[in-house]
């Protein structure tokens, strides 16, 4: 759960901060070193979301940005995924 948490302020940092380059000076280099870890957080969010049965939570973990950040206000209403997978 910490590891999504990480990546889950991870990708909306990420985001704001390209997008504010893209905003103002446009550097192709802050975009070249941004893009890919926005990507990887993007892709750690929606991976980490799988070991939860919640598909509430999963559905919102595709959301761009905000989808993680979400994804983990539901998960924290629901158990750890420890059996057979049941919905929160």
């Amino acid at each position: 759960m910490r590891v999504l948490r990480w990546a889950a302020r991870a990708e909306l940092v990420t985001l704001a901060l390209m997008l504010a380059n893209l905003a103002t000076a446009h550097l192709p280099q802050v975009s070249a070193l941004l893009g890919p870890a926005h990507g990887c957080a993007y892709l750690v969010v929606v991976l980490g979301t799988w070991r939860w049965p919640d598909a509430g939570s999963r559905a919102l973990a595709l959301l761009p940005a905000v989808g993680g950040l979400l994804a983990l206000r539901r998960l924290d209403r629901c158990p750890a995924p420890t059996g057979p997978p049941s919905g929160c």
